[in-house]
């Protein structure tokens, strides 16, 4: 799935934002299901802080970041990513933690896996998106980061 693939499907889905908020759901774990094909939640302001995404996109979020990782020696494999996205932020590319110390401190953690700014500059992979937002960068990173701290993201089993 290209950039341009990616921005416009988030574009779109960012539309419905505005057309159909779900009424009740706070938090960025509001959506236990990651097959809501339009499941938002918007605080005052508009700002999205829920937007499941569908299973199809995050299968292939996963598999384009696969790809990418295999090109730079990344370890990890797709059950060990999906886990981790769904522990996360239940397959929200634009989830952010506005809660934990991070978030207090000023850096709140971002996307599928939940990174931090400083984070995902450091662990950025080159010819991947520079927004933490986007999910193939934000998978990449975060298991860039997973495997220089903890060998692979397979043996990450909690927040790290």
């Amino acid at each position: 799935m290209s950039r341009l693939t990616r921005t416009a499907s988030a574009l779109a889905v960012a539309a419905a934002v505005v057309v159909a908020p779900i009424v009740g759901a706070t938090g960025a774990w509001a959506a236990e299901t990651p097959t809501a094909q339009t499941a938002v939640t918007v605080a005052p302001g508009n700002k999205v802080i829920h937007l499941a995404a569908t299973t199809d996109s995050l299968d292939g979020w996963i598999r384009e970041a696969l790809a990418v990782m295999a090109k730079h020696g990344i370890p990890g494999t797709y059950d060990g990513i999906h886990r981790n996205v769904m522990r996360e932020s239940s397959g929200n590319p634009l989830a952010i933690n506005d809660w934990d110390i991070n978030a207090i401190n000023g850096i709140p953690s971002k996307g599928l896996l939940q990174v931090i700014d400083p984070t995902f500059d450091a662990y950025h992979v080159e010819g991947t998106d520079t927004s933490p937002f986007d999910p193939v960068a934000n998978i990449v990173a975060a298991c860039n980061y997973a495997a220089d701290r903890y060998g692979s993201i397979d043996n990450v089993n909690s927040a790290y």
